[in-house]
């Protein structure tokens, strides 16, 4: 079952299941008007990465489509 991405003004920053929730290296997602936003969760105050809505589907469908890969969860077509 896949859920409508929420996009808010603030963003609702979220990382992958895999993560564990401890100080190792992670990124944190975040859904915008035009696109995923991308940033490092130990930096929260630092740069972030805007991927446009096409590119994040294109790249959402390349992880999907690997053979071998670990499960994602979390992301979700824009």
């Amino acid at each position: 079952m896949s859920a409508v991405p929420q996009i808010t003004s603030e963003p609702r920053w979220f990382k992958s299941s895999y993560s564990g929730g401890n100080a190792t290296e992670c990124l944190e997602c975040s859904y915008g008007a035009n696109g995923a936003l991308i940033r490092d969760s130990k930096t929260s105050t630092g740069p972030i990465v805007l991927v446009g809505s096409d590119a994040w589907r294109c790249f959402i469908g390349a992880i999907r489509s690997t053979p071998g890969r670990a499960r994602v969860t979390g992301l979700q077509d824009l």
